[in-house]
């Protein structure tokens, strides 16, 4: 009997210790911005960088992420981002107008601290300006990034964040080019947020994917 009552003990006491050990790991892993989709995710395990979470992200430039930024989010930069958003609380369309001044936010937010108030639209290693550029897988992690964490605070009403697109076929000559998405939820409609075609501080393009697709 007392053999019996000293192994159900140790079982007990091992149970425990390994429930410590399960919610000790929770607590040093940081919870991403959602549920990632596995193309999402690929953004991220690519370059070897953490998802966003709802209290900063990982900051890509200088060309696939060569270059990294932690950029954490204060009180005052998600009251900054809620009355941007606020603004488009109408309509899908009216929500895809705010994604876009919130965008160039965080562009202005980065520009003094990173050097990319210098960035010129379609960077790319050709120019040999690395330091001061995000080329456009920069972009679409950047930009994903930062849906994913107004997504996350609540501030996306009419959309949800989609897989990042990409266009580029050799034979008509259309250059390889990737974009951050955003689906509208009540249609299922895609639409790209393209911050690499257009300099610094300047809205972002916001098209539909079919439309988004057939550019160069």
């Amino acid at each position: 009997m007392r053999a019996g009552k000293f192994g159900w003990n140790a079982k007990r006491g091992l149970v425990a210790a390994m429930a410590a050990l399960i919610a000790i790991g929770e607590m040093l892993v940081p919870a991403s911005a959602g549920q990632l989709s596995p193309q999402v995710a690929q953004l991220y395990t690519s370059v070897s960088i953490n998802p966003p979470t709802a209290s900063g992200m990982t900051v890509c430039y200088g060309f696939v992420c060569r270059r990294r930024h932690e950029l954490a989010f204060g009180a005052g930069d998600r009251a900054a981002l809620a009355r941007i958003m606020a603004a488009g609380k109408a309509s899908a369309a009216a929500e895809r107008k705010a994604v876009q001044t919130a965008v160039v936010w965080l562009d202005r937010r980065l520009g003094p601290v990173l050097g990319t108030d210098k960035r010129i639209a379609r960077a790319d290693f050709r120019y040999f300006d690395d330091k001061h550029n995000y080329d456009c897988w920069d972009t679409t992690r950047n930009t994903t990034s930062l849906l994913l964490v107004m997504q996350e605070w609540g501030l996306l009403k009419y959309h949800s964040v989609g897989d990042p697109k990409y266009r580029g076929n050799v034979l008509v000559l259309q250059t390889p080019h990737n974009t951050a998405v955003l689906v509208e939820r009540a249609t299922g409609a895609q639409w790209v947020v393209d911050m690499w075609t257009r300099a610094y501080a300047q809205a972002p393009e916001v098209m539909p994917v079919d439309q988004w697709v057939k550019l160069d």
